[in-house]
């Protein structure tokens, strides 16, 4: 089995593409150890002790580095424990976690009924535009809500922290998302 590599813009973080499917569906995010205990695939990479934080997409894993870690050694490691999960045939999740838990995407958030077709058009287009060329980087960004011309997005994965991240979010996403539904004001991170 080959993996690849691949750097991202977030200096701290690499993209690790196993060739296959590593979620059927939707993304996972574990920004810290305590939330890893759900899976034994991110458990056993915070377990090298270098590890920050760890994202799985549809056909990648992102691994964010802590700070002073060295990527050179630290790869190795990765990649090993990478190859020993895919290559076992291991599941993603442990039995009984929360991991099939969906959490509503507009939580804490008291949408205007009346914007309903404007929520219905920013899921579109962050659904075909925006997530795939994110997911290119390593990373997610999922909607958290919209109310009175802000929409609030929160970035996961590579995204996260990294430093042209609020670039992305303000020149990238807010103008992209403005020209196709206008009454969009401003994009904030949440």
């Amino acid at each position: 089995m080959l993996i690849e590599t691949e750097a991202t813009p977030n200096p701290a973080t690499r993209k690790f593409l196993p060739g296959m499917t590593v979620m059927e569906a939707g993304s996972r995010d574990f920004p810290d150890a305590e939330s890893a205990k759900a899976s034994s695939l991110a458990e056993a990479l915070f377990a090298t002790g270098e590890v920050e934080g760890v994202f799985l997409g549809r056909d990648f894993v992102s691994v964010t580095a802590q700070p002073g870690a060295d990527w050179r050694g630290l790869e190795v490691d990765v990649l090993q424990i990478l190859l020993d999960h895919f290559v076992s045939g291991a599941p993603l999740f442990r039995p009984g976690t929360a991991a099939g838990i969906q959490i509503d995407d507009a939580a804490g958030f008291d949408e205007d009924p009346a914007d309903a077709d404007v929520v219905d058009q920013i899921k579109e287009l962050l659904e075909t535009r925006v997530r795939p060329a994110v997911a290119q980087d390593g990373g997610d960004i999922v909607y958290r809500g919209y109310r009175d011309g802000t929409l609030y997005l929160a970035m996961q994965g590579a995204c996260a922290g990294c430093p042209s991240s609020a670039v992305t979010l303000k020149r990238g996403v807010e103008n992209l998302i403005r020209h196709y539904v206008p009454e969009v004001e401003t994009v904030e991170a949440v």
